[in-house]
Protein backbone atom coordinates (compact mmCIF):
# COMPACT_ATOMS: atom_id res chain seq x y z
CA UNK A 1 0.00 0.00 0.00
CA UNK A 2 3.08 2.57 -0.09
CA UNK A 3 4.05 4.75 -2.92
CA UNK A 4 7.12 2.55 -4.43
CA UNK A 5 6.26 2.88 -8.32
CA UNK A 6 6.44 -1.22 -8.35
CA UNK A 7 5.88 -1.49 -12.22
CA UNK A 8 9.01 1.09 -12.83
CA UNK A 9 11.22 -1.00 -10.31
CA UNK A 10 9.96 -4.03 -12.07
CA UNK A 11 10.99 -2.62 -15.69
CA UNK A 12 14.17 -1.43 -14.36
CA UNK A 13 15.24 -4.75 -13.14
CA UNK A 14 13.91 -6.61 -16.28
CA UNK A 15 15.76 -4.34 -18.24
CA UNK A 16 19.19 -4.68 -15.76
CA UNK A 17 18.44 -8.29 -15.83
CA UNK A 18 18.65 -8.83 -19.78
CA UNK A 19 21.64 -6.88 -20.25
CA UNK A 20 23.50 -9.08 -17.49
CA UNK A 21 21.67 -12.11 -19.01
CA UNK A 22 23.49 -11.03 -22.75
CA UNK A 23 26.90 -10.30 -21.10
CA UNK A 24 26.83 -13.32 -18.92
CA UNK A 25 25.92 -15.59 -22.72
CA UNK A 26 28.16 -14.23 -24.47
CA UNK A 27 31.13 -14.30 -21.82
CA UNK A 28 30.00 -18.38 -21.51
CA UNK A 29 29.57 -18.80 -25.65
CA UNK A 30 32.98 -17.64 -25.86
CA UNK A 31 34.56 -20.04 -22.60
CA UNK A 32 32.73 -22.61 -23.96
CA UNK A 33 32.47 -22.66 -28.07
CA UNK A 34 35.89 -22.15 -29.53
CA UNK A 35 34.78 -21.11 -32.50
CA UNK A 36 33.20 -18.19 -30.67
CA UNK A 37 36.53 -17.61 -29.14
CA UNK A 38 38.39 -17.07 -32.41
CA UNK A 39 35.70 -14.94 -33.60
CA UNK A 40 35.87 -12.47 -31.15
CA UNK A 41 40.27 -13.23 -30.91
CA UNK A 42 39.19 -11.88 -34.39
CA UNK A 43 37.37 -9.19 -33.80
CA UNK A 44 39.09 -7.33 -30.69
CA UNK A 45 41.44 -6.03 -32.02
CA UNK A 46 39.54 -4.10 -35.04
CA UNK A 47 37.13 -2.85 -32.18
CA UNK A 48 40.15 -1.70 -29.73
CA UNK A 49 41.39 0.37 -33.02
CA UNK A 50 38.12 1.33 -33.86
CA UNK A 51 37.94 3.21 -29.65
CA UNK A 52 41.40 4.31 -30.40
CA UNK A 53 40.37 6.17 -33.49
CA UNK A 54 37.53 7.67 -32.11
CA UNK A 55 39.33 8.99 -28.64
CA UNK A 56 42.00 10.33 -30.93
CA UNK A 57 39.39 12.34 -33.51
CA UNK A 58 37.85 13.37 -30.17
CA UNK A 59 40.88 14.94 -28.38
CA UNK A 60 40.69 17.97 -26.11
CA UNK A 61 42.95 20.31 -27.63
CA UNK A 62 45.98 21.04 -25.19
CA UNK A 63 44.80 18.64 -22.76
CA UNK A 64 45.27 15.38 -24.46
CA UNK A 65 42.48 13.63 -23.01
CA UNK A 66 39.26 12.82 -24.66
CA UNK A 67 35.40 14.32 -24.82
CA UNK A 68 34.33 10.95 -24.75
CA UNK A 69 35.45 10.53 -21.33
CA UNK A 70 34.03 14.09 -20.17
CA UNK A 71 30.66 12.58 -21.67
CA UNK A 72 31.00 9.20 -19.69
CA UNK A 73 31.83 11.43 -16.75
CA UNK A 74 28.88 13.66 -17.18
CA UNK A 75 26.65 10.57 -17.68
CA UNK A 76 27.77 8.21 -14.73
CA UNK A 77 26.84 11.87 -12.91
CA UNK A 78 23.25 11.82 -14.27
CA UNK A 79 23.09 7.95 -12.97
CA UNK A 80 23.74 8.86 -9.73
CA UNK A 81 21.18 11.24 -9.50
CA UNK A 82 18.74 9.05 -11.39
CA UNK A 83 19.45 6.23 -8.61
CA UNK A 84 19.38 8.74 -5.94
CA UNK A 85 15.80 10.08 -7.20
CA UNK A 86 14.77 6.38 -7.53
CA UNK A 87 15.84 5.01 -3.84
CA UNK A 88 14.04 8.33 -2.77
CA UNK A 89 10.42 7.69 -4.39
CA UNK A 90 10.74 4.23 -2.40
CA UNK A 91 7.93 3.36 0.26
CA UNK A 92 6.29 6.39 1.80
CA UNK A 93 2.73 7.01 1.54
CA UNK A 94 2.24 6.80 5.49
CA UNK A 95 0.04 9.61 6.71
CA UNK A 96 -0.77 10.71 10.50
CA UNK A 97 -4.42 11.75 9.37
CA UNK A 98 -7.52 9.51 8.64
CA UNK A 99 -9.89 11.73 8.17
CA UNK A 100 -10.11 15.57 7.26
CA UNK A 101 -13.40 17.21 6.32
CA UNK A 102 -14.90 20.25 6.24
CA UNK A 103 -17.31 21.69 8.25
CA UNK A 104 -19.09 24.63 7.62
CA UNK A 105 -22.20 23.84 10.11
CA UNK A 106 -22.37 26.55 13.10
CA UNK A 107 -18.51 27.50 13.31
CA UNK A 108 -16.78 26.59 9.88
CA UNK A 109 -13.62 24.79 10.08
CA UNK A 110 -11.63 21.52 8.94
CA UNK A 111 -12.10 18.52 11.49
CA UNK A 112 -9.21 16.32 11.24
CA UNK A 113 -8.70 12.72 12.92
CA UNK A 114 -5.75 11.09 13.81
CA UNK A 115 -4.82 7.76 12.11
CA UNK A 116 -3.82 6.70 15.77
CA UNK A 117 -7.26 7.10 17.15
CA UNK A 118 -8.11 4.19 14.68
CA UNK A 119 -4.64 2.30 15.00
CA UNK A 120 -4.70 1.88 18.20
CA UNK A 121 -8.43 1.28 18.78
CA UNK A 122 -8.22 -1.88 16.15
CA UNK A 123 -4.67 -3.24 18.17
CA UNK A 124 -6.00 -2.76 20.97
CA UNK A 125 -9.26 -4.84 20.13
CA UNK A 126 -7.49 -7.36 18.05
CA UNK A 127 -4.94 -8.05 20.39
CA UNK A 128 -7.58 -8.90 23.56
CA UNK A 129 -8.06 -12.47 21.12
CA UNK A 130 -6.73 -15.15 22.44
CA UNK A 131 -5.81 -16.67 18.78
CA UNK A 132 -4.17 -13.77 18.05
CA UNK A 133 -0.29 -13.75 18.53
CA UNK A 134 0.41 -9.63 17.21
CA UNK A 135 -1.55 -7.18 15.31
CA UNK A 136 -0.08 -3.97 13.55
CA UNK A 137 -2.32 -0.99 12.20
CA UNK A 138 -1.27 1.67 10.13
CA UNK A 139 -2.42 4.45 7.81
CA UNK A 140 -1.79 5.24 4.41
CA UNK A 141 -2.64 7.93 1.60
CA UNK A 142 -3.30 6.74 -1.49
CA UNK A 143 -4.48 8.50 -4.89
CA UNK A 144 -6.35 11.12 -2.34
CA UNK A 145 -7.14 8.66 0.03
CA UNK A 146 -6.63 7.16 3.25
CA UNK A 147 -6.63 3.16 4.20
CA UNK A 148 -5.95 1.29 6.74
CA UNK A 149 -3.60 -1.64 6.36
CA UNK A 150 -4.41 -4.47 9.58
CA UNK A 151 -2.23 -6.78 9.52
CA UNK A 152 -2.43 -9.73 11.85
CA UNK A 153 -0.21 -12.84 13.26
CA UNK A 154 -2.65 -15.89 14.48
CA UNK A 155 -1.19 -18.00 16.92
CA UNK A 156 -0.49 -21.80 15.50
CA UNK A 157 -4.10 -23.78 15.17
CA UNK A 158 -6.15 -20.99 15.06
CA UNK A 159 -8.51 -20.74 12.02
CA UNK A 160 -7.76 -17.34 10.14
CA UNK A 161 -11.32 -17.36 8.49
CA UNK A 162 -12.95 -16.79 12.01
CA UNK A 163 -9.89 -13.83 12.93
CA UNK A 164 -10.64 -12.39 9.63
CA UNK A 165 -14.55 -12.71 10.28
CA UNK A 166 -13.64 -11.20 13.99
CA UNK A 167 -11.34 -8.19 12.52
CA UNK A 168 -13.76 -7.14 9.57
CA UNK A 169 -16.57 -7.09 12.77
CA UNK A 170 -14.05 -4.77 14.45
CA UNK A 171 -13.39 -2.88 11.24
CA UNK A 172 -17.52 -2.14 10.64
CA UNK A 173 -18.02 -1.33 14.08
CA UNK A 174 -15.21 1.52 13.78
CA UNK A 175 -16.59 2.40 10.23
CA UNK A 176 -20.29 3.04 12.67
CA UNK A 177 -18.01 4.93 15.25
CA UNK A 178 -16.33 7.61 12.99
CA UNK A 179 -19.56 8.16 10.57
CA UNK A 180 -17.95 6.95 7.53
CA UNK A 181 -16.29 3.70 5.59
CA UNK A 182 -12.64 3.65 5.40
CA UNK A 183 -10.91 1.30 2.80
CA UNK A 184 -8.91 -1.93 4.32
CA UNK A 185 -6.57 -3.96 3.86
CA UNK A 186 -6.55 -7.15 5.83
CA UNK A 187 -3.56 -9.13 5.95
CA UNK A 188 -3.09 -12.38 7.90
CA UNK A 189 0.66 -13.63 8.40
CA UNK A 190 2.24 -15.97 9.85
CA UNK A 191 5.30 -14.53 11.52
CA UNK A 192 8.11 -13.13 9.34
CA UNK A 193 9.88 -16.45 9.00
CA UNK A 194 7.32 -17.53 6.93
CA UNK A 195 5.65 -14.91 4.75
CA UNK A 196 5.34 -16.65 1.87
CA UNK A 197 2.22 -17.71 3.12
CA UNK A 198 -0.10 -14.93 3.62
CA UNK A 199 -4.14 -14.35 3.29
CA UNK A 200 -4.98 -10.91 2.20
CA UNK A 201 -8.56 -9.85 2.14
CA UNK A 202 -9.45 -6.02 0.74
CA UNK A 203 -12.75 -4.33 1.68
Amino acid sequence: MNATPRALNRLLLGLLGLIMLGVGAGLLLISAWPAAARAWQAYAPDAMASIGSVLGRTAIPGLGGSWVWVGLALLSFVGIVLMILWIAAQGGGRTSTLISEYNDDGAPGTVALSGNVAEQALRSALQEDPDVAGAAVSTYSMKGRTALRVRITPRQGAAPHLIAADATALVETLDTALGCQTPVLLSLESGRRLRFSREDRVR
